[in-house]
């Protein structure tokens, strides 16, 4: 009989470096997904409930979404315990990198085969490529909070305007990465035309509308949480190797994520973006 992978017996069979550190690594974000899989069915229901749903219905639902990304924050900060930084950084970090300019893959074979072209862009692996965290996004109305003509229909206040202007554009662009079913389920929740944030404000009903924010703000932890681990996984180990570089003679360039992205900016932008996604009384 085959044993259902869980977050207690999932194991990894394969590693580009033999390291435990990178085995906890990529454990982390597979426990991740294999814990968020009860927001997806959680989601599921709300949406085929649809306008028809209770009020206090809706916001027991959106509770237990809210106890899915608290566990989810938890299994993002256990990698500490078996992943060392320096490790990560300077031994597993730059199998994750994509394509640059300076740094071109060699893809064997695609020579002998004419109707295969060579990718112009690639990105390295990022966590901008879970479908999972983008499906949190879709249902609780970030993606389309950040654009005013998104399907909320709500306009975005100005501090939400000062979110950096590639963040949607970037993970849009991460779609491509995904299966196509999963693309297909994001399309799917994206284009309900009664999203969640349109359907809260026509209940106005307290209960469900504290249980909205609340399974935001948690995603907002989750967040600040990613902040913490690049903090201590790829800023600081980045830091010393530049100071170090520069002690030798020149200068390194600025941080950027595996994705492509300027690191720092682009994490903080997103999750003051979520953070701003709260729907407050006055935007009622």
């Amino acid at each position: 009989m085959d044993v259902v992978p869980t977050t207690e017996n999932v194991c990894s069979q394969l590693t580009f470096t033999g390291s435990k550190d990178e085995e906890e690594f990529q454990l982390a974000t597979t426990r991740i997904e294999l814990r968020g899989g009860e927001a997806l069915s959680l989601m599921i229901q709300i949406l085929n409930e649809g306008p028809s749903i209770a009020p206090p219905r809706l916001a027991s639902l959106l509770h237990k979404i809210s106890i899915v990304i608290d566990d989810l924050t938890q299994l993002l900060l256990a990698v500490r315990q078996d992943c060392d930084p320096e490790v990560f950084y300077h031994d597993v970090r730059p199998w994750f990198g994509g394509q640059t300019a300076e740094r071109l893959w060699v893809f064997e074979g695609l020579e002998d085969r004419g109707e295969l072209k060579k990718p112009t862009e690639l990105s390295g692996t990022t966590a901008g490529q879970s479908p999972l965290i983008h499906a949190l996004d879709v249902f609780l109305g970030v993606n389309s909070f950040a654009n005013s003509l998104g399907t909320s229909g709500i306009t975005h206040p100005s501090s939400a305007g000062e979110v950096p202007d590639n963040i949607p554009n970037f993970l849009e662009r991460m779609w491509s990465y995904m299966p196509q079913a999963h693309r297909a389920f994001l399309r799917h929740i994206s284009s309900n035309p009664r999203p969640l944030r349109s359907l809260l404000m026509e209940f106005e009903d307290p209960e469900a509308l504290g249980a909205y924010n609340t399974a935001v703000r948690a995603l907002k932890g989750f967040r600040d949480a990613h902040i913490r681990i690049v903090t201590v996984y790829i800023m600081g180990p980045a830091r010393r190797a530049q100071s170090q570089k520069e002690v030798v003679g020149g200068r390194g360039k600025g941080i950027q994520g595996t994705g492509g992205t300027n690191l720092a900016t682009f994490l903080k932008g997103v999750r003051d973006l979520t953070a701003n996604t709260v729907i407050s009384a006055e935007r009622k």
